[in-house]
């Protein structure tokens, strides 16, 4: 008998937008031989059930199941499609432990805590992965430039702390932008992230686990065309994304383990995708960020690197799937 699996998108964040395409990948590529999948869309209007004429249905909070052709579906498990909050911060991974349902991504306390740039460089330099020198911002605190530039070297990137898909990230390499700056990030979250320039090549990495056993996927490098890999870059092509990267076995073997590392300190589960700065002069890779909740549209890495590996979307999703009733 076919289990049911609830396809969570959508989200109460900027992200939404990026989520749905995700989930039109995702959806796409399910083994439907495999499993009955269910689109639940969660969206600051409500969680509905949508259906493949678009019809919506409520979706009963009070143990995550709907109605479907006047039948009660009772979900053995969610694949979590949703960037941003509150698929990707911990909250919707607390609800459905409480409702004892297994689901994709990483558990709600390593969700909520690299879902925090800051709380994530801060665990990764205390088990020693490089991290960029940085300052923690809030909104409430009275902030000068000349109290980050005293603590930090030009030229800075400025990016809100909570959140993805590059939203609200900035360059500063003069000190009159460093505000400007400052403001645009404090209009996306409350809380800001500013880090000095790391200088090397950009490169990033999915991670997941199936059996039991962490597998790293092939290397991406970032070339953006813009400053650096900002929205634009990342979703609307103004970069681009060489999968695998072409870096010598030395260099890779190093992002590899400590991307491995990072999915072990961070008690991770599913697929996730690090962020990497690799320094040449230094020869390590500097950590930016992780990202529990991938994206999976047609332009998102993740799938990139699935198909460059030699797997089919199929394949890499029904693993994701039965990874997470072993958990």
């Amino acid at each position: 008998m076919k289990r049911n699996i609830a396809l969570v998108t959508g989200g109460y964040s900027g992200e939404s937008v990026i989520s749905y395409k995700s989930a039109d990948t995702i959806f796409d590529n399910i083994d439907k031989e495999k499993w009955n999948c269910y689109l639940i869309d969660i969206n600051p209007e409500g969680w509905f059930y949508q259906d493949q004429s678009g019809a919506k249905t409520a979706v009963d909070k009070n143990d995550f199941t709907i109605i479907d052709n006047n039948e009660k579906v009772i979900f053995d498990a969610v694949l979590i499609g949703l960037h941003g909050t509150p698929g990707e911060d911990g909250k919707l991974q607390g609800y459905f432990d409480c409702l004892n349902i297994p689901y994709t991504s990483c558990d709600a306390a390593s969700s909520a805590l690299t879902f925090n740039k800051r709380y994530t460089v801060a665990v990764a330099s205390f088990a020693g992965i490089p991290v960029a020198k940085s300052l923690h911002l809030f909104k409430q605190d009275s902030v000068s430039s000349n109290l980050i530039l005293d603590n930090l070297k030009l030229p800075l990137f400025v990016k809100p702390n909570n959140g993805g898909s590059s939203l609200g990230i900035s360059k500063v390499s003069d000190a009159n932008d460093l505000l400007p700056a400052l403001e645009k990030a404090f209009n996306e979250d409350n809380q800001v992230l500013v880090e000095e320039f790391i200088k090397g090549r950009e490169f990033t990495i999915g991670v997941f686990k199936t059996k039991g056993e962490i597998i790293t996927l092939p290397i991406t490098e970032i070339i953006s065309n813009n400053d650096f890999f900002d929205f634009q870059a990342k979703y609307e092509g103004a970069s681009e994304e060489v999968t695998p990267a072409k870096i010598d076995e030395g260099i890779a073997n190093k992002i590899r383990a400590t991307a491995e590392k990072a999915y072990h300190v961070f008690n991770c589960n599913g697929i996730i995708r690090i962020d990497f700065i690799f320094n040449e002069e230094e020869q390590r890779p500097y950590l930016l960020e992780i990202n529990t909740v991938p994206g999976q549209s047609a332009a998102s890495i993740v799938p990139q690197q699935v198909k460059s590996m030699g797997w089919s979307l199929k394949e890499f999703y029904s693993a994701l799937i039965e990874e997470c009733f072993h958990k």
